[in-house]
């Protein structure tokens, strides 16, 4: 497969592509070329998995159209090096949540906290405990059934977040700041710690998954992506979960930035790879479309301001969570 596929390409992994887009319900009428159709279709798949919508196939969006074509059953799921990823995983998650077993952040990905989770719920049914996901654990799924409201990834989340008394002291927060944005970086990296947090402030840019890699490692409690791009304000959401702690902190901050940026594009629950891998609640704050040379120039002169408005939107929240 081509690191990246778009309005134009031929070939192959053309075809591969409208092979999954067609299995998904997608229309495609471009025969073996990427044309209006498959552009539509793509555009359409990355809205439905809260990607980017541009149009173009690369890593991020070939890998969501790889893993929705996993459904529960289709293959033994346990805890592996890379982890394994796909829409059978967030079903798993989605119906041990929802039992009361602690399988996290309905990501998709099986990681140690699903695993733990399916040990539980094996040895809660009687099952072998092998943290191996097969035929009869789905089976046993189906039979216990969903006894529970709702998944309770968020709930769980939002108890994390419970601080002990309603301050920052002690809370560990993660900053990560394109370069084009280390300055507001370092104001609200300065102004949380003021406020009593602990934290890192990381302005290197580097990909999503090493930023998530990142703010894993650190520990942190929530983590605070700042940088160029399309979304205003973004926090993790899948097809059957959403960060209620990232919403409410995403909405806070664009709350407290209206008037103060152009171009407002509102709040986006989104699966960027920053905003899946990261076990924290995290928000991505891209305050400027990339190359906008004006809206640069307006950040810059009142760089002040908006970082003591996201300072105050993220103490609100986190101050208050209860």
């Amino acid at each position: 497969m081509p690191t990246f596929l778009r309005l134009g390409s031929t070939g192959e992994a053309v075809r591969d592509l409208h092979h999954r887009l067609s299995n998904r319900g997608y229309a495609i009428a471009d025969g073996f070329g990427f044309g209006e159709s498959t552009d539509t279709a793509v555009r359409a798949f990355q809205a439905e998995r809260g990607l980017r919508v541009d149009g173009i196939v690369g890593p991020q969006t070939f890998s969501a159209l790889i893993e929705a074509d996993f459904a529960l059953a289709d293959r033994l799921l346990y805890l592996h090096q890379p982890l394994m990823r796909g829409d059978d995983i967030l079903d798993l998650q989605h119906r041990m949540n929802a039992l009361g077993f602690a399988a996290g952040s309905e990501d998709g990905i099986f990681g140690p906290q699903t695993h733990r989770a399916l040990l539980d719920f094996q040895s809660a049914v009687g099952l072998p405990v092998d943290g191996i996901c097969g035929d009869t654990t789905v089976i046993e799924l189906t039979r216990v059934g969903a006894r529970s409201a709702g998944s309770a990834a968020g709930l769980r989340e939002r108890e994390s977040l419970r601080p002990e008394h309603p301050q920052l002291e002690g809370r560990r927060i993660f900053i990560a700041a394109a370069p084009e944005m280390a300055i507001l970086g370092d104001q609200v990296y300065g102004g949380l710690l003021r406020a009593g947090a602990a934290g890192v402030l990381d302005t290197a840019g580097g990909a999503d998954s090493a930023i998530a890699l990142a703010a894993n490692r650190f520990n942190a409690d929530f983590a605070l992506v700042l940088r160029t791009g399309d979304c205003r304000c973004s926090y993790f959401a899948s097809p059957r979960h959403e960060s209620a702690m990232g919403r409410a902190v995403a909405e806070a901050i664009h709350a407290q930035l209206i008037g103060l940026l152009p171009d407002d594009t509102g709040v986006h629950g989104k699966a960027f790879a920053v905003l899946r891998e990261t076990v924290m609640p995290t928000v991505v704050c891209e305050l400027i479309a990339p190359g906008d040379v004006e809206a640069t120039r307006e950040l810059v002169a009142r760089v002040a301001e908006i970082a003591q408005a996201i300072i105050k939107a993220v103490r609100e929240v986190l101050e208050s969570t209860d």
